[in-house]
């Protein structure tokens, strides 16, 4: 009789165990999905290598904003990059004109908008590149929470370490996802086709 009652004191606590790790689960995802994230994307103000007009994030409100941010001194990733998006811009149809596509220097001092204007050009015509001030890229840089730095290289002159990834903004300027460099195109057209749906 008491080996009973012992077993099924036993049986009593491990359920009610197993409930509070349950709620006490439930509570910490209920939590974690309302915890604040780290915001990306801000204002920014830039000079359109097209035009060389003043630009801000306002003037790209209503569409589904692609920031990508390199240099065209970049050896691999840049180029892979944008060349990827425009594969993926490609495949997108009439849903590409809901886009905009935007190329950030982090190299300000080399990359003057008529070298943005041209390096841009040999990847797609809508592509906008994007130059400024180092203090008006610094900012883009810190809104958009970029890492870029330069590495100085034998030669005396200098390389740029940077983060290689493809902001998605939503028409009304809010992050919704990312690509990188390695993101295959068709992956990049299938997302952007389903949110601009």
């Amino acid at each position: 009789m008491k080996t009973y009652q012992i077993s099924g004191l036993v049986a009593i606590a491990a359920l009610l165990l197993v409930g509070v790790a349950l709620v006490g689960g439930l509570a910490w995802d209920k939590w974690h999905e309302g915890a604040p994230t780290a915001k990306i994307g801000g204002p920014f103000q830039l000079v359109d290598a097209r035009n060389g007009k003043t630009v801000t994030d306002q003037d790209f409100k209503g569409k589904w904003l692609l920031i990508y941010f390199g240099y065209t001194h970049c050896p691999d990733a840049c180029p892979t990059a944008l060349n990827d998006l425009s594969l993926a811009l490609d495949k997108l149809g009439e849903k590409r004109a809901a886009m905009a596509p935007v190329f950030i220097t982090i190299d300000p001092e080399r990359d003057t908008a008529d070298v943005m204007k041209d390096y841009v050009a040999s990847f797609a015509p809508d592509i906008v590149g994007l130059t400024g001030s180092t203090e008006q890229i610094a900012q883009a840089e810190k809104e958009y929470r970029v890492y870029a730095a330069k590495h100085p290289t034998k030669d005396g002159g200098y390389d740029m370490d940077h983060s290689s990834i493809i902001y998605v903004m939503d028409p009304s300027g809010r992050f919704v996802t990312n690509f990188t460099h390695e993101t295959d195109p068709d992956q990049m057209a299938a997302k952007l086709m389903s949110l601009a749906s």
